[in-house]
């Protein structure tokens, strides 16, 4: 008899993007645009508040949704910041990260074969929950919309098997953001059917264009609405792992047991971390934002300049540019301008097939490696050129 493992599990290949990051052992002096991690150090207030707790031995377990102190942190800044009410005693669970946050809601509310809703193209990390669920992924193309869901698109793909839809704005890959009567249309159509929402909103505190808007501002959505949010953007402590899920009480009862089983509790020390991140230093993302918008203005021009069909990105940190009159795959694209000038970006396919045909750029780097990244990638354009006109 032969031992098997999961099928589901078999079948998982390693994130596009991790894929490409992991390539640079090979080539040393490339130039990384891959990752969306914050070049910035964590606040020094919210480090010490870490050091503070590992030094006077905050460092057990603590309550499975999180310390108190934070969920009431939590609760705080969304109320400040978005008008928002939940219970910090029942509505709210810190958890390892946005990741975790968002596993273990699926896996609260997934059965098999259960379809979830994504607007595409998307993060790359939600497909492979939901299919670990046993659950079906349907997507909502965006990519002829200026990567905007249609009203509509949706009305059309919700059936009597779509247990939930997420959304993830500002997003990741696009760096689209959307405006208040755009949430309402899609809002309309929502409320007419028993789905569950999940918004993943890690992206708000870093929105360059106008405010953010929450889908949970919308009251009438509460009961079935699941918020997902974190540090490692707002704050550059990816690292720390922590995040938060806000949600209805009838529900998050049963997600902190998974939750529980997955992992017992966040790191101690980085909640009290996250405490004086979100009591004391509020301001940081605006600070940071000051960069990211220098950076995105730069990186913008310059690839239009190039030739580039891109949409300007109103929040986040990635830019996403068309690549399709080089009549090449996103991944050969890529593969390419690692191998032969010296640049690694993440190929638009990695978030999906709608995303084939773009590349995604991070400039959440120096304005000297964006520099000498867009530097490298005129110069193997131009060499592109070059060739061709030879042959």
């Amino acid at each position: 008899m032969s031992i098997t493992i999961n099928a589901r599990a078999e079948r998982l290949v390693i994130p596009g993007i991790r894929q490409f990051s992991n390539q640079l052992v090979f080539y040393p002096d490339a130039i990384n645009l891959t990752v969306g991690q914050p070049d910035f150090p964590t606040p020094e207030a919210v480090k010490n508040a870490g050091v503070r707790a590992i030094l006077s031995d905050q460092t057990g377990y603590s309550h499975n949704a999180g310390l108190l102190e934070l969920r009431t942190a939590i609760r705080d800044f969304f109320a400040d910041q978005y008008g928002l009410d939940y219970d910090p005693e029942t509505e709210v669970i810190v958890t390892n990260g946005a990741s975790e946050a968002i596993d273990s809601v699926f896996r609260t509310i997934l059965e098999e074969g259960d379809e979830v809703i994504l607007p595409a193209p998307l993060y790359s990390g939600y497909e492979p929950i939901i299919t670990m669920c046993g659950a079906k992924v349907v997507y909502l193309d965006t990519s002829v919309t200026q990567f905007r869901p249609s009203p509509a698109k949706l009305e059309a793909l919700i059936t009597d098997k779509t247990k939930a839809i997420l959304f993830n704005y500002p997003s990741n890959p696009t760096g689209v953001t959307l405006g208040k009567e755009e949430m309402d249309e899609l809002v309309k159509v929502i409320e007419q059917h028993d789905v569950f929402i999940i918004s993943d909103e890690i992206y708000s505190e870093n929105a360059f264009e106008g405010e953010h808007h929450s889908f949970a501002s919308y009251t009438n959505l509460k009961d079935r609405l699941f918020l997902i949010h974190g540090l490692s953007k707002s704050h550059s402590m990816t690292g720390w792992r922590i995040g938060f899920v806000l949600g209805p009480k009838t529900v998050m009862e049963h997600v902190v047991k998974v939750h529980i089983y997955n992992v017992v509790c966040a790191s101690v020390p980085g909640q009290f971390a996250a405490i004086e991140a979100l009591s004391n230093n509020r301001h940081v993302p605006a600070e940071m934002n000051v960069a990211y918008k220098m950076r995105r203005d730069f990186v913008y021009k310059r690839l239009v300049e190039m030739g580039f069909e891109v949409i300007l990105p109103k929040g986040a940190f990635y830019i996403f540019p068309s690549i399709k009159q080089y009549n090449l795959s996103s991944l050969e694209f890529a593969t390419r301008l690692l191998k032969e000038g010296g640049v690694a970006v993440v190929p638009g396919s990695t978030f999906t097939q709608y995303g084939e045909g773009y590349i995604r750029i991070s400039f959440a780097y120096s304005m000297e490696v964006l520099e000498k990244g867009l530097i490298r990638l005129e110069h193997w354009l131009n060499q592109q050129q070059i060739k061709e006109v030879i042959s």
